[in-house]
């Protein structure tokens, strides 16, 4: 008994512990989120000035409308002065104009708010995305990617909303407030305690809407993962007679969305009873008052114009802003927490190990690394030692699947060892990144990237400011003059749907050719060329400053290499050609096997 209580105690204190340190989360993302949506409001202040300015403009009617009413009716129509009555109509016409024009401005000044937000949020969830990628060395879940740029957009739509609704609120209420108070001071009190108390029953339902905001958001994501899981796997589903298991799973998740999405449609009450309190009983009381308002010698002007005030300033603003923030606000806030509680951004992750000294050349060390793709799972690489010095040229062979990418990898400072350490320069690799990391080395993998853009951009994508001489030479040297020329110069846009596997690589190839980093890594980058052309490429690395590995494809690259490096699963040797030719029976196996595609005629 007594150790079955001390381990539910333990189970329960561990619990707590959890709960506080999800909350704890929960609070520094919240935070994160605030600071983030202060820094895109005040990232330029132009454009906040620009949007103070033509709020005013747009909120012209909201003061001028009864103003203008009243003193049509109390000094023009009823007065006997016809032109008067028309001249102040006139002025609110002008008013309307303003603020159509105002309208206009806001939208445009409110974009340049959002879309620098936008952009934000969308590399943070790829870089995210990528390191995340990297460090774990799992593939990309692009299902989750996908949802995540969904969350974006709706994020950014919903940050576009809230600014939209709460300035309009806050200066069409301004504008009501202080026009009810210049017809008739006694009059301000039936418009704003309904108001103040509209806007208290609105905020305590806020926290509630966001809670099954969140909850619904989740349930749509359980319920598009599942629907997904059961297409991808519809033939085995069916092979196997699980139909009516896989239906009532994603049943459960269907139910469980349609409940929340329930729920959150019974809050909706809420909202409207802050609508008609807030919005519509000032109305009513200003009707009921009105005998006395009278008595005290308002007007029918006053009266006309506090109910138009109300009607059609007043009461649209409040269910703007209801409806604004009790809904975009909630998903704007639940959007951004989804976005950020995703995992670190690589700026953040690697803030620890600080900018790191810039690493002294191109030197090369792995010092007893070991890595895995998994805490359980078996190494992929196990007591790594290796030197590569400034200006060498190796080649890393071995089976598929043992190993050679990870190294690649390792040395790029995209995946972090388990144990060991790696250093360009005599520089850790943990410690670079940014623009460091990026000038200290190059990767080119097998499947090379290219964008839309044109030819100059993809060259110089990591070597801003080259001459077109510089281009000519570089593009020469890897030899894709051809492709060039037929695609119109550097001046000529790329789609990269129309190129190649090849074409694709040979731009890459050159775009690593045109960088600073004298450490080059190609990674099979050379797999859709064909040999003449490979070893072109190959060759121009060699030749070019810096030091070259190359992950090798076909074994002409080891005989090209000035060291080969074998790794065949127990040990990694590294030596000359010849000398892996007498040390390596799984080298000599390798070329025993392999008739050389250029003497062959191939």
């Amino acid at each position: 008994m007594t150790l079955r209580w001390t381990g539910r105690r333990d189970g329960a204190r561990a619990g707590r512990r959890g709960g506080a340190r999800a909350e704890a989360a929960r609070q520094a993302t919240r935070a994160e989120a605030r600071e983030l949506l202060w820094r895109a409001a005040r990232r330029r202040p132009g454009v906040l000035v620009r949007l103070f300015a033509w709020s005013l403009a747009e909120a012209a009617p909201a003061f001028l409308s009864g103003q203008a009413l009243a003193h049509a009716l109390d000094d023009g129509f009823a007065a006997g002065r016809p032109a008067t009555g028309l001249a102040w109509l006139g002025l609110m016409a002008v008013a309307w104009l303003a603020a159509a024009l105002g309208a206009r401005q806001v939208l445009l000044a409110i974009a340049a708010i959002v879309e620098p937000f936008r952009d934000t949020l969308l590399r943070r969830v790829v870089a995210g995305t990528l390191y995340r990628t990297a460090a774990s060395g799992m593939r990309p879940d692009s299902a989750a990617l996908a949802r995540l740029g969904r969350q974006v957009e709706l994020a950014r739509d919903s940050f576009a909303a809230v600014i939209a609704v709460s300035r309009s609120f806050l200066f069409s209420v301004t504008g009501v407030l202080v026009g009810v108070l210049t017809l008739m001071d006694a009059v301000l009190p039936l418009v704003l305690l309904p108001l103040a108390a509209g806007l208290a029953l609105f905020s305590a339902s806020l926290p509630a809407m966001a809670r099954l905001q969140r909850r619904l958001i989740l349930a749509e994501e359980g319920t598009a993962s599942s629907v997904a899981a059961m297409v991808d796997a519809l033939r085995d589903v069916t092979a196997c007679g699980a139909e009516d298991r896989v239906a009532a799973a994603v049943g459960r998740d269907v139910t469980r969305q349609a409940e929340v999405a329930k729920a959150l449609s019974r809050l909706t009450a809420a909202r409207m009873l802050s609508l008609a309190v807030g919005g519509w009983l000032p109305i009513l009381m200003v009707l009921v008052a009105t005998p006395a308002l009278v008595r005290d010698g308002a007007t029918a002007g006053v009266i006309l114009g506090t109910l138009t005030y109300v009607a059609q300033s007043l009461t649209p603003a409040l269910g703007g802003l209801v409806q604004g923030v009790g809904v975009n606000g909630v998903r704007l806030v639940v959007a951004l927490e989804r976005i950020l509680s995703m995992g670190p951004a690589p700026r953040q992750a690697l803030a620890a190990d600080g900018p790191g000294t810039p690493p002294r050349g191109a030197l090369l060390r792995l010092r007893r690394v070991t890595f895995a793709y998994g805490p359980a799972a078996e190494p992929v690489v196990s007591d790594l030692s290796l030197v590569v010095r400034e200006g060498d040229h190796l080649a890393v062979v071995g089976p598929s699947g043992i190993g050679k990418s990870t190294v690649a990898a390792l040395a790029a400072g995209l995946l972090r060892p388990g144990e060991g350490q790696v250093l360009i320069g005599g520089v850790p690799v943990a410690s670079l990144s940014g623009p460091a990391l990026s000038a200290a080395r190059v990767l080119i993998p097998q499947e090379a990237y290219v964008f839309r853009g044109t030819l100059g951009e993809n060259l110089t994508y990591l070597a801003p400011g080259r001459s077109p001489s510089e281009l000519d030479k570089a593009v020469d040297a890897v030899g894709m003059a051809e492709l060039a020329a037929r695609i119109g110069g550097y001046e000529a846009l790329v789609d990269p749907s129309e190129l190649s596997s090849g074409e694709r690589q040979l731009i890459a190839l050159t775009r690593a050719y045109l960088s600073p980093a004298r450490l080059i890594l190609l990674d099979e980058a050379t797999c859709h060329l064909d040999p003449a052309a490979e070893a072109r490429a190959e060759e121009a690395f060699a030749a070019r400053e810096g030091t070259l590995i190359v992950i090798a494809h076909r074994l002409t690259s080891a005989l090209r290499a000035r060291r080969v490096l074998v790794m065949d699963g127990v040990r990694a040797q590294v030596g000359t050609h010849e000398e892996m030719i007498a040390a390596s029976p799984l080298y000599r196996d390798l070329m025993g096997r392999w008739e050389d595609p250029v003497a062959s005629g191939a």
